[in-house]
């Protein structure tokens, strides 16, 4: 079994643009969607592949957080910070809410990581109490492409020692994850989050979930 980490292990659903976007205008900076969006790409973008690898979750974050901050030209600098905290505060207690799950599918299934991420995946996964639970750990900064190219997935695959047909991947991306495991030849579960609208899924018959443990009635 493969999974999606951001929106999918630490979120039920909700990707890190639409959780941090919440944040901030929660914390007063409410801007338009079509100002914000380019924000958080740009400082996303300028992450990748430029974080040590040992970089912490919360580093990563605080970042992240700061470099969403300063392409909006906030004139507070401590929303960032309250952001970043609030960010990571959620972040944490859906990993602990999914890891007595991912133990147990961890007894029956031989798990993995895929994620397009900044080259520190191990360690965040390190630092949120889950990096045990998985044989792979797939960065798509480490290794060079990003999901949804068939290549990230089998490099999983390959280093589970497990095919495309006998397995699963998880995720909450329709265009990234789902399309990418499609193109691969894995099944794949949708995990649309409980707040989403109905929406088509990838492939007749696909699974979706609104909420990652729902895997236990489906998978355990």
């Amino acid at each position: 079994m493969l999974f999606d980490f951001g929106g999918t292990l630490d979120a039920d659903g909700l990707p890190w643009k639409e959780r941090m976007g919440r944040l901030f205008r929660d914390e007063g900076a409410v801007v338009a969607r079509d100002r914000f969006d380019p924000a958080y790409y740009a400082a996303d973008d300028a992450l990748v592949g430029a974080l040590p690898a040992t970089t912490s979750f919360r580093a990563t974050v605080e970042r992240l957080a700061a470099g969403v901050a300063a392409a909006l030209e906030l004139s507070d600098p401590a929303i960032a910070d309250r952001v970043a905290r609030r960010f990571l505060s959620d972040a944490r207690h859906a990993l602990d809410a999914n890891t007595p799950l991912l133990r147990e599918l961890g007894r029956r299934y031989r798990l993995g990581i895929v994620s397009n991420f900044y080259g520190n995946l191990a360690q965040v996964c390190d630092d949120a109490g889950i990096r045990s639970l998985f044989g792979v750990l797939v960065d798509s900064a480490e290794v060079g492409c990003t999901k949804p190219a068939p290549r990230i997935f089998q490099l999983a695959l390959d280093a589970l020692g497990a095919s495309a047909a006998t397995a699963t991947f998880v995720g909450d991306s329709l265009p990234r994850d789902m399309a990418g495991a499609r193109g691969v030849g894995m099944r794949h579960i949708w995990l649309v989050g409980a707040e989403s609208p109905p929406a088509k899924p990838c492939c007749r018959d696909d699974r979706q979930i609104r909420s990652l443990r729902e895997l236990e009635t489906i998978l355990l």
